[in-house]
């Protein structure tokens, strides 16, 4: 029997919601042992199962299944479901979610888990106020297990439920720690992945609220601690109060955000209130390569990517500083002649319009 487009939705939201996280599999990874990314780019999917733009998605589903591509489709205003093929485990692994619009349109994750052998990725999307809206944005998924040598870069995340860590990863074998403090206001501790000395690698947040109410969630501020990443996350409501909620965080160091390198070779991230080693290009020969420039309106810059131009591509990006602020993408990043990547950023006050902020950017292919 051929199910409609609105019951096929209903059945996969209510699967999802059945999902059991499931133990990890024992592995000796030095990659990502199974990832997807894509870009939604039309806010106005059918209620059906849809491919997403090619150029901007891969996934681990490609080495077994070349032919099959992450799919999308609308359920509701700002409503979306995302299917990457044929990887599905459960509940696990790490989520993020960047906006990409102009308007001050902000996206959370609601849930996520499988669906057959797909991993569905469920995506709610708010205008400013509050207000359940379309928009485009980048999606990715990622799952890890296995220790990697620290010389080969790092990575980590976590997801912080209602009172307490869900699960998390960390591929130097430390330490992941959530201290709540204030209302909205959490220090999360990554244990080894760091460098001794100073400041390096990026951190990526998203929101997650199992009620899909409007929630954004950025990086009040982040430093070293010997070996340790140590960041504070505050999260805050539509009205721009901060607010306890669920979480989403990962951490890369030399390596792609989803976790994996060579490949990607063609990887790289920026920290617009950092330098040194925050500000990574593998292909370009190290640190300190990327860039900013601000554009108008105030608040829009273009981060430059050089040589990070092959293949498929993604983009995600995370406000950095005190208050309600928050930044996303303002369209599709470009590949331009030079080459380089042209990711143009925005961010936004709490009533959606450009306003100056600073903000944790990262970018790969997937080759």
């Amino acid at each position: 029997m051929r199910l409609r487009p609105r019951i096929l939705a209903t059945a996969l939201v209510a699967a999802l919601a059945a999902t059991v996280l499931g133990p990890p599999a024992p592995s000796q990874a030095a990659a990502a042992d199974r990832f997807g990314f894509a870009y939604v780019d039309n806010p106005s999917l059918p209620a059906a199962w849809t491919v997403l733009d090619p150029a901007r998605q891969w996934g681990s589903w490609k080495t077994a299944f070349p032919g099959l591509f992450a799919e999308g489709m609308r359920q509701a205003p700002g409503r979306y479901l995302v299917k990457f093929p044929q990887v599905g485990t459960g509940s696990r692994g790490n989520v993020h979610v960047t906006p990409v619009n102009r308007t001050g349109h902000y996206c959370e994750i609601v849930r996520w888990g499988q669906s057959g052998a797909d991993e569905i990725i469920d995506v709610q999307c708010h205008k400013p106020g509050g207000e359940r809206d379309d928009t485009r944005f980048t999606v990715l998924w990622t799952y890890s297990s296995g220790l990697v040598p620290t010389v080969e870069g790092s990575h980590a995340w976590l997801q912080w439920g209602p009172a307490a860590i869900v699960q998390a990863y960390n591929s130097a074998g430390g330490g992941v720690s959530v201290v709540p403090g204030g209302v909205g206001v959490y220090q999360v501790r990554l244990g080894g992945v760091g460098v001794a000395g100073t400041l390096a690698g990026n951190l990526q947040v998203t929101a997650v609220q199992p009620n899909a109410g409007p929630r954004r969630c950025k990086v009040a501020r982040w430093g070293a601690s010997g070996l340790d990443i140590v960041g504070y996350v505050t999260c805050f409501d539509q009205g721009g109060a901060p607010v306890d909620s669920e979480f989403t965080l990962s951490y890369h160091r030399e390596r792609a955000v989803y976790g994996s390198f060579g490949p990607p070779k063609y990887t790289g991230y920026f920290f617009s209130a950092g330098a040194g080693q925050t500000n990574w290009n593998y292909p370009a020969g190290g640190f300190g390569f990327n860039s900013s420039a601000p554009l108008a309106p105030a608040g829009r810059y273009l981060v430059t990517y050089p040589f990070l131009t092959e293949e498929e591509t993604h983009a995600q990006v995370t406000a950095y500083g005190s208050g309600s602020n928050y930044c996303h993408l303002t369209q599709p990043w470009k590949l331009s002649a030079a080459p380089a990547a042209e990711v143009d950023t925005i961010c936004f006050d709490n009533t959606g319009s450009p306003a100056p902020h600073e903000f944790l950017s990262t970018f790969t292919s997937r080759v």
